[in-house]
């Protein structure tokens, strides 16, 4: 154990008294969110969205979903800036995953819609955040079992928003690691690959849904930043709108799966890019690595969008990933588009 972490989780993080409220001269009320809200905080978010990344949006049942989840209480973890007409004009969410097992990690999330940017909205909000994240774990410090685990908040910035980039370092937090968008044009040849002995692909089905966690967590148990998805978490996953099983892969081997290739279709994305897909994971259990399955996941997925009329495939990979995953999708035909930086606070 480091000397770091021979401390406790509280000594660590120091004092953290209840976060202030911001205050702001554009802000005429800044409060909690409920459920009653979801309109306001996705209009903020699809605002932004068409500016920060015009190639994507994130769909309202997403933000909807947060008020499920047993982890999140946003009357205390949302904080919403609204303007003197009643506008929401701003949106931070602080989350604490709920594992408890080998880290802690605390996840921010927001926007400010961009007309009112560069007034120190932003700034404002994410101080509230950071000072919220740490009473966090101040909370979780508390229990006997995470009173020593090393902790961390996170949060996803795009490689062109300097903004945030910059107000993130005053608070302590430094570039850790990059995610790059990656594009795959569908009409290009989609390589036949040879068949692996005792391994058979077929779709997804709702039956497998527990045995496709089981192999998810297991796959990802060595990437940076991953922990478990809950049974909750995965349930809206697997059980969502957005999902395709007729698109999505999964290996199996006497019945077992080793590996997946999971894709999801969002139309809303469809004006930017024309018809797309998205994949949202690729994973191979670590018993099975280096026996080609990945590639082959992820072809037979490939050829099945094409053949639903989708003209493009995209993706988001860890620049530094142990598998070699940018390799394997640049060999598979996809391009580098975009870069997001995750800046990281470490406790």
């Amino acid at each position: 154990m480091s000397e770091n972490n021979a401390r406790s989780l509280a000594e660590r993080v120091g004092t953290a008294s209840e976060p202030v409220v911001p205050t702001h001269p554009e802000v005429a009320q800044w409060r909690g969110a409920t459920a009653a809200d979801i309109d306001a905080i996705h209009g903020v978010q699809a605002a932004a969205d068409r500016v920060d990344h015009p190639t994507w949006t994130t769909p309202r049942h997403e933000v909807a979903e947060t008020f499920e989840l047993s982890h999140v209480d946003h009357s205390r973890d949302t904080l919403i800036a609204f303007d003197a007409q009643g506008e929401a004009v701003a949106v931070g969410t602080v989350t604490l995953h709920p594992s408890r097992d080998e880290h802690l990690h605390v996840y921010l999330s927001g926007a400010v819609r961009p007309d009112r940017r560069g007034r120190g909205i932003g700034a404002a909000l994410f101080a509230w955040q950071h000072a919220r994240a740490e009473q966090q774990l101040i909370e979780v410090a508390a229990s006997d079992a995470a009173a020593t685990l090393p902790a961390q908040i996170q949060i996803y910035a795009s490689e062109k928003d300097a903004a945030l980039e910059r107000i993130a370092e005053s608070h302590g937090y430094r570039t850790e690691r990059w995610f790059s968008t990656m594009h795959r044009d569908l009409g290009a040849p989609i390589p036949a690959l040879e068949p692996v002995a005792g391994i058979e692909l077929v779709p997804f089905t709702s039956d497998r849904a527990e045995d496709a966690r089981a192999a998810r967590n297991d796959a990802f148990r060595d990437h940076w930043g991953s922990l478990p998805s809950t049974p909750e978490r995965w349930q809206q996953f697997i059980g969502g709108p957005l999902l395709r099983p007729d698109l999505c892969t999964l290996a199996l081997e006497n019945g077992r799966i080793v590996a997946f290739c999971l894709v999801s279709v969002n139309d809303e994305d469809f004006d930017v890019l024309g018809p797309n897909a998205y994949i949202d994971l690729v994973g191979v259990v670590r018993s099975h690595r280096r026996r080609g399955l990945a590639p082959r996941v992820i072809s037979r997925s490939l050829a099945a969008m094409r053949d639903a009329g989708l003209g493009l495939a995209v993706l988001d990979v860890d620049t530094e990933s142990p598998t070699g995953a940018t390799a394997l999708y640049g060999a598979l035909g996809f391009e580098a588009y975009e870069r997001d930086r995750v800046l990281v606070r470490h406790y």
